[in-house]
């Protein structure tokens, strides 16, 4: 049997503790693994090598993926799909996992609709695909912006100044609820949460006035909504293939905002892309391993058109359909819990 795989979408840490265990699982069975180069550019170019054990296992410690990615979408290109099944076919596949968040698996969910033996695999550090407590990449990606905003903290502490750090997250806010409340933010803004500019500058005055020797620092997500502001901020108008425009630069605003209306130094930062790589935690290589060997075992077993899943400790499968098309945000009532630190 051959086994492709392939990475879509945003890079991760963990990915290739995923591929690894792919790889050696396949080869316990007999089966031949093959890498699907950038995503699903790869299938449709029919960009493909061998992957063997011996070649990726060293690169267990490292963030990104071995057999790269990208954001191409067959549903938005001309006979998209029929060329990735066509391809499939020539490839000489007997299965495909894709290892991805929603954009990805949305795709993986239209091919297996066309009937192509396809396993999903979640990966995305906004933590956003449903059905599962664990996506690639997340645990890494908000240690590392916990610590990026305890450094800030630390330089907002002394020169008493208001810093704005924006944290990646469209539609969710997980990194920036988790990491800021990690860190000790002392204000966090969110997508599922519009907010005012006039609650925002109320809180940091109010902060001040109580705290004359300690800075204020808030953590807002790249995402986040103001009321009364049409959609979120954005860099430009540029999309990509899924349809997703270019956001940032929300932090940057607010901090121009406050500096106007409040007349203190204000300053903002955009950790980025320095969340999304780096080498992967422990978690985030653990679980994905369990991914791998559990996608090659649904492979084996003709287990077609799911994902796997962590639930509950447990490895579990969920349906394709399941996901797609479908985002895991932040709940009203673990944000509310959250505003106890916001006073």
């Amino acid at each position: 049997m051959k086994v492709g795989v392939l990475t879509g979408g945003g890079d991760a840490p963990g990915l290739n503790s995923a591929i690894i265990s792919i790889v050696k699982k396949c080869e316990r069975y007999g089966f031949e693994a093959v890498g699907i180069r950038y995503g699903w550019a790869g299938l449709l170019e029919c960009d493909a090598v061998p992957l063997n054990y011996a070649d990726v296992e060293e690169t267990i410690s490292r963030g990104g993926t071995v057999i790269k990615t990208s954001r191409t979408n067959p549903l938005k290109i001309p006979d998209g799909i029929k060329k990735a099944v066509e391809n499939f076919r020539k490839l000489g596949l007997d299965a495909l996992i894709a290892i991805g968040g929603d954009d990805t698996l949305s795709v993986a969910t239209a091919l297996s609709e066309e009937g192509l033996p396809v396993v999903g695999i979640p990966k995305t550090i906004d933590y956003d695909v449903p059905e599962t407590d664990f996506t690639i990449g997340f645990d890494t990606a908000v240690n590392t912006a916990m610590r990026l905003i305890e450094n800030i903290k630390d330089t907002a502490d002394a020169h008493n100044r208001v810093f704005i750090v924006e944290i990646m997250g469209r539609h969710a806010g997980w990194i920036a609820l988790y990491s800021g409340l990690a860190a000790g933010a002392d204000l966090i803004l969110i997508p599922e949460e519009p907010f005012s500019i006039q609650d925002v500058t109320d809180f940091v005055k109010r902060k001040m006035d109580k705290e004359r020797s300690k800075g204020v620092v808030i953590v807002v997500a790249e995402g986040a909504l103001i009321k009364d502001y049409k959609g979120p901020v954005t860099k430009d108008a540029t999309v990509d293939q899924f349809g997703h425009v270019r956001l940032g630069g929300i932090g940057e605003f607010l901090a121009k905002e406050i500096q106007k209306i409040l007349g203190v130094e204000t300053r903002s930062c955009a950790p980025a892309h320095m969340i999304r790589g780096g080498s992967p935690t422990v978690l985030d290589r653990l679980v994905s391993m369990r991914f791998g060997l559990a996608a090659v075992d649904l492979v084996k077993k003709g287990r077609f058109g799911q994902a796997v899943a962590l639930k509950g400790g447990k490895i579990v499968t969920v349906p394709l359909s399941e996901i797609s098309g479908k985002t895991k945000t932040v709940s009203k009532e673990l944000y509310e819990e959250a505003k106890v630190f916001f006073e």
